[in-house]
């Protein structure tokens, strides 16, 4: 009786979904972050991030410190003229790895956060959860966001990429769109 209802109830949403003309593309663009990665990030304390070159080539991962917000999006600061900020500034995605170059992996909508209230969290967690911050070492201030010598950048996770995902510099970055992925080599 349970599992006639639940598929009742499935192909009542697929219904819908198809009335409205939503399309997995669609969904994929709004997504969240998975299960996997909100408890890795949750252990975390490291993720690496690589951008997309205007070749569309995958750049060399870094590893960064970061932060995440209670929708589960993660937010870094970095310098206006690394090249992540660069890249993000002129709309590349972000392509995570947490916890290490073999953790689990997502791509996500990246962008320079202007917003003061971005900023501040930034400012007040870095040394709640960075004893090196505490001590004064690499510690983001407002003052140096509001003299332009840091950015806060946001990322969205929009989908998970493979488990093994691997980063291969210089290789064909995935696209945002799971579907133009599957026929891409990686």
């Amino acid at each position: 009786m349970i599992g006639t209802l639940a598929r009742r109830r499935a192909v009542g949403i697929a219904a819908v979904i198809a009335a409205l003309g939503l399309s997995s593309m669609a969904l994929t663009a709004n997504a969240a972050a998975s299960p996997r990665d909100i408890a890795a990030l949750a252990k975390s304390s490291l993720i690496y991030i690589a951008t997309v070159r205007k070749d569309g080539n995958q750049s060399k991962p870094a590893p960064v410190w970061f932060i995440t917000t209670k929708d589960n999006e993660v937010l870094i600061e970095t310098s206006p003229k690394s090249w992540k900020a660069r890249r993000i500034k002129r709309g590349s995605p972000a392509i995570i790895w947490i916890g290490s170059m073999q953790g689990p992996a997502f791509i996500g909508k990246a962008e320079i956060a202007a917003d003061p209230a971005i900023q501040s969290r930034i400012v007040d967690e870095y040394p709640r959860k960075y004893l090196l911050a505490r001590m004064g070492f690499a510690r983001p201030t407002k003052e140096k966001f509001a003299a332009e010598q840091i950015v806060a950048i946001r990322i969205t996770p929009l989908r998970d990429l493979p488990d093994g995902f691997q980063s291969h510099p210089g290789a064909a970055a995935p696209s945002i769109d799971a579907e133009q992925s599957a026929s891409k080599p990686q």
